[in-house]
Protein backbone atom coordinates (compact mmCIF):
# COMPACT_ATOMS: atom_id res chain seq x y z
CA UNK A 1 0.00 0.00 0.00
CA UNK A 2 1.48 3.50 -0.90
CA UNK A 3 2.12 5.90 1.88
CA UNK A 4 -0.58 8.36 0.64
CA UNK A 5 -3.28 5.50 0.97
CA UNK A 6 -1.57 4.32 4.25
CA UNK A 7 -2.16 7.45 5.46
CA UNK A 8 -5.72 7.87 4.06
CA UNK A 9 -6.80 4.79 5.91
CA UNK A 10 -5.29 5.41 9.21
CA UNK A 11 -7.01 8.66 9.36
CA UNK A 12 -10.34 7.59 8.19
CA UNK A 13 -10.21 4.58 10.80
CA UNK A 14 -9.22 6.83 13.65
CA UNK A 15 -11.48 9.50 12.95
CA UNK A 16 -14.74 7.49 11.48
CA UNK A 17 -17.06 8.95 15.02
CA UNK A 18 -16.09 12.69 13.07
CA UNK A 19 -17.09 11.70 9.55
CA UNK A 20 -20.83 13.29 10.12
CA UNK A 21 -19.35 17.20 11.13
CA UNK A 22 -20.77 19.39 9.18
CA UNK A 23 -17.15 21.44 8.91
CA UNK A 24 -14.50 21.44 6.09
CA UNK A 25 -11.92 18.12 6.64
CA UNK A 26 -8.67 18.71 6.33
CA UNK A 27 -6.49 16.69 3.43
CA UNK A 28 -4.62 14.26 5.79
CA UNK A 29 -3.39 12.82 3.39
CA UNK A 30 -1.36 15.80 2.99
CA UNK A 31 -1.44 16.98 7.20
CA UNK A 32 -0.74 13.83 9.39
CA UNK A 33 -1.93 13.53 13.08
CA UNK A 34 1.39 14.26 14.63
CA UNK A 35 1.81 16.99 12.17
CA UNK A 36 -1.82 17.92 13.70
CA UNK A 37 -0.39 17.91 17.11
CA UNK A 38 2.66 19.60 16.33
CA UNK A 39 1.04 22.03 14.72
CA UNK A 40 -1.64 23.21 17.34
CA UNK A 41 1.20 22.93 20.04
CA UNK A 42 2.70 25.26 18.24
CA UNK A 43 0.20 27.56 17.09
CA UNK A 44 -0.88 27.77 21.48
CA UNK A 45 2.50 28.34 22.10
CA UNK A 46 3.10 31.37 20.24
CA UNK A 47 -0.54 32.80 21.03
CA UNK A 48 0.66 32.00 25.00
CA UNK A 49 3.82 33.95 24.57
CA UNK A 50 2.59 36.99 22.74
CA UNK A 51 -0.60 37.25 24.75
CA UNK A 52 1.37 37.18 27.85
CA UNK A 53 4.76 39.43 26.67
CA UNK A 54 2.12 42.11 25.33
CA UNK A 55 -0.07 41.71 28.94
CA UNK A 56 3.78 41.61 30.79
CA UNK A 57 4.42 45.18 29.59
CA UNK A 58 3.82 48.48 31.27
CA UNK A 59 -0.01 49.47 30.73
CA UNK A 60 -0.44 45.98 29.42
CA UNK A 61 -3.28 45.57 31.38
CA UNK A 62 -4.04 49.09 33.00
CA UNK A 63 -3.94 50.54 29.95
CA UNK A 64 -6.09 48.97 27.51
CA UNK A 65 -9.74 49.28 28.06
CA UNK A 66 -10.64 45.59 27.10
CA UNK A 67 -8.42 43.81 30.28
CA UNK A 68 -8.44 46.64 32.33
CA UNK A 69 -8.63 45.47 35.82
CA UNK A 70 -11.27 47.49 37.64
CA UNK A 71 -11.81 47.10 41.91
CA UNK A 72 -14.05 44.07 42.86
CA UNK A 73 -17.34 44.37 44.51
CA UNK A 74 -17.95 46.67 47.81
CA UNK A 75 -14.08 48.14 46.66
CA UNK A 76 -15.65 48.99 42.79
CA UNK A 77 -18.76 50.21 44.14
CA UNK A 78 -17.10 52.67 46.63
CA UNK A 79 -14.51 53.92 44.31
CA UNK A 80 -17.32 54.91 41.57
CA UNK A 81 -19.28 56.80 44.13
CA UNK A 82 -16.11 59.03 45.50
CA UNK A 83 -15.17 59.80 42.33
CA UNK A 84 -18.31 61.80 41.74
CA UNK A 85 -16.91 63.97 44.87
CA UNK A 86 -13.27 63.80 43.47
CA UNK A 87 -12.61 61.83 46.39
CA UNK A 88 -11.50 58.83 45.08
CA UNK A 89 -7.74 58.53 44.76
CA UNK A 90 -7.15 55.87 47.98
CA UNK A 91 -8.64 53.19 45.76
CA UNK A 92 -7.86 54.44 42.42
CA UNK A 93 -4.22 53.99 43.67
CA UNK A 94 -5.56 50.68 44.92
CA UNK A 95 -7.22 49.82 41.38
CA UNK A 96 -3.68 50.81 39.78
CA UNK A 97 -1.20 48.53 41.97
CA UNK A 98 -3.93 44.91 40.93
CA UNK A 99 -3.07 46.16 37.12
CA UNK A 100 0.44 46.27 37.83
CA UNK A 101 0.12 43.09 40.10
CA UNK A 102 -1.24 41.53 37.09
CA UNK A 103 1.12 42.61 34.65
CA UNK A 104 4.27 41.70 36.81
CA UNK A 105 2.26 38.07 36.98
CA UNK A 106 2.37 37.43 33.11
CA UNK A 107 5.89 36.19 33.20
CA UNK A 108 5.25 33.57 35.03
CA UNK A 109 1.38 32.78 33.69
CA UNK A 110 3.62 32.16 30.03
CA UNK A 111 4.85 29.29 31.79
CA UNK A 112 1.84 27.77 33.21
CA UNK A 113 0.33 28.12 29.64
CA UNK A 114 3.28 26.51 27.94
CA UNK A 115 3.08 23.50 30.46
CA UNK A 116 -0.92 23.90 29.78
CA UNK A 117 -0.36 23.11 25.88
CA UNK A 118 2.26 19.99 26.48
CA UNK A 119 -0.82 17.68 27.37
CA UNK A 120 -2.80 18.25 24.13
CA UNK A 121 -3.89 15.12 23.06
CA UNK A 122 -3.90 14.02 19.00
CA UNK A 123 -7.72 13.95 19.10
CA UNK A 124 -8.15 17.07 20.87
CA UNK A 125 -5.52 18.55 17.96
CA UNK A 126 -7.19 17.07 14.92
CA UNK A 127 -10.84 18.98 16.57
CA UNK A 128 -8.91 21.94 17.30
CA UNK A 129 -7.58 22.13 13.22
CA UNK A 130 -10.91 21.26 12.16
CA UNK A 131 -12.80 23.90 14.75
CA UNK A 132 -13.65 27.91 14.25
CA UNK A 133 -10.80 30.50 14.91
CA UNK A 134 -10.99 30.12 17.98
CA UNK A 135 -11.30 26.54 19.55
CA UNK A 136 -7.43 25.87 19.66
CA UNK A 137 -8.19 28.95 22.89
CA UNK A 138 -11.62 27.44 23.90
CA UNK A 139 -9.62 23.90 24.36
CA UNK A 140 -7.05 25.60 26.48
CA UNK A 141 -9.37 27.61 28.29
CA UNK A 142 -11.34 24.49 29.37
CA UNK A 143 -8.79 22.15 30.45
CA UNK A 144 -6.92 24.39 32.30
CA UNK A 145 -8.63 27.58 33.59
CA UNK A 146 -9.33 25.69 37.61
CA UNK A 147 -5.42 24.60 37.19
CA UNK A 148 -3.89 27.60 35.64
CA UNK A 149 -6.04 30.15 38.23
CA UNK A 150 -4.68 27.65 41.83
CA UNK A 151 -1.30 27.81 39.95
CA UNK A 152 -1.49 31.44 39.19
CA UNK A 153 -3.05 32.52 42.89
CA UNK A 154 0.68 32.34 44.73
CA UNK A 155 2.24 34.74 42.29
CA UNK A 156 -0.32 37.05 41.55
CA UNK A 157 -0.66 37.45 45.58
CA UNK A 158 3.32 37.74 45.64
CA UNK A 159 2.74 40.21 42.60
CA UNK A 160 0.13 42.38 44.47
CA UNK A 161 2.01 42.30 47.63
CA UNK A 162 5.06 44.03 46.02
CA UNK A 163 3.20 46.61 43.64
CA UNK A 164 1.77 47.43 47.36
CA UNK A 165 -2.21 47.04 46.85
CA UNK A 166 -2.35 44.98 50.04
CA UNK A 167 -1.04 48.35 51.89
CA UNK A 168 -3.13 50.13 50.00
CA UNK A 169 -6.22 48.10 50.79
CA UNK A 170 -5.43 47.98 54.46
CA UNK A 171 -5.46 52.49 54.57
CA UNK A 172 -8.69 52.04 52.11
CA UNK A 173 -10.37 50.23 54.68
CA UNK A 174 -9.14 51.94 57.62
CA UNK A 175 -10.22 55.48 55.82
CA UNK A 176 -13.36 54.23 54.59
CA UNK A 177 -14.34 52.20 58.04
CA UNK A 178 -14.16 48.69 56.35
CA UNK A 179 -11.12 47.54 59.11
CA UNK A 180 -13.82 44.48 59.87
CA UNK A 181 -13.88 43.74 56.13
CA UNK A 182 -10.18 43.65 55.21
CA UNK A 183 -9.17 40.26 55.32
CA UNK A 184 -12.41 38.97 53.41
CA UNK A 185 -11.42 42.57 50.96
CA UNK A 186 -8.09 40.46 50.76
CA UNK A 187 -8.90 37.19 49.61
CA UNK A 188 -11.55 38.76 46.64
CA UNK A 189 -8.92 41.11 45.45
CA UNK A 190 -6.80 38.10 45.06
CA UNK A 191 -9.58 35.91 43.67
CA UNK A 192 -10.72 38.75 41.56
CA UNK A 193 -7.69 39.55 39.81
CA UNK A 194 -6.37 36.39 39.08
CA UNK A 195 -9.68 35.59 37.25
CA UNK A 196 -9.35 39.31 35.05
CA UNK A 197 -5.71 38.40 34.35
CA UNK A 198 -6.59 34.99 33.10
CA UNK A 199 -9.84 36.49 31.17
CA UNK A 200 -6.78 39.54 29.84
CA UNK A 201 -4.59 36.55 28.89
CA UNK A 202 -7.65 33.91 27.08
CA UNK A 203 -8.65 37.25 24.81
CA UNK A 204 -5.07 37.82 23.42
CA UNK A 205 -4.90 34.28 23.23
CA UNK A 206 -7.86 34.35 20.88
CA UNK A 207 -6.56 37.42 18.71
CA UNK A 208 -3.18 35.62 18.25
CA UNK A 209 -5.09 32.15 17.28
CA UNK A 210 -7.36 34.47 14.91
CA UNK A 211 -4.10 35.52 13.32
CA UNK A 212 -2.23 32.73 13.15
CA UNK A 213 -5.18 31.04 11.10
CA UNK A 214 -5.44 34.40 9.17
CA UNK A 215 -1.99 34.20 8.39
CA UNK A 216 -0.02 31.03 9.16
CA UNK A 217 2.39 31.86 6.00
CA UNK A 218 3.86 34.37 8.09
CA UNK A 219 4.46 32.82 11.13
CA UNK A 220 5.35 29.63 12.74
CA UNK A 221 7.31 26.10 11.07
CA UNK A 222 6.12 24.79 7.53
CA UNK A 223 3.92 22.52 9.80
CA UNK A 224 1.97 25.45 11.38
CA UNK A 225 1.59 26.35 7.79
CA UNK A 226 0.15 23.30 6.17
CA UNK A 227 -1.99 22.71 9.05
CA UNK A 228 -3.71 26.28 8.48
CA UNK A 229 -3.24 27.64 5.13
CA UNK A 230 -5.52 27.48 2.31
CA UNK A 231 -6.55 23.89 1.61
CA UNK A 232 -6.32 22.59 5.24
Amino acid sequence: MRRRDMLLFAAATTLAPLAASAQPQPLFDVLTQADAGRAVREALGLAAVSATSRLARRDGFFGDARVHIPLPGALGDLQRSLGRWGLSGALDDLELSLNRAAEAAMPQAAGLFADAVRTLTLSDAIAIVRGPQDSATAYLRGRTETRLARLLRPPMTDALTASGAFTLLQEAAREFRMSSRARALRTEVIDFSVAKALDGAFAFIADEERAIRRDPFGRGSDTLRRAFGPGA
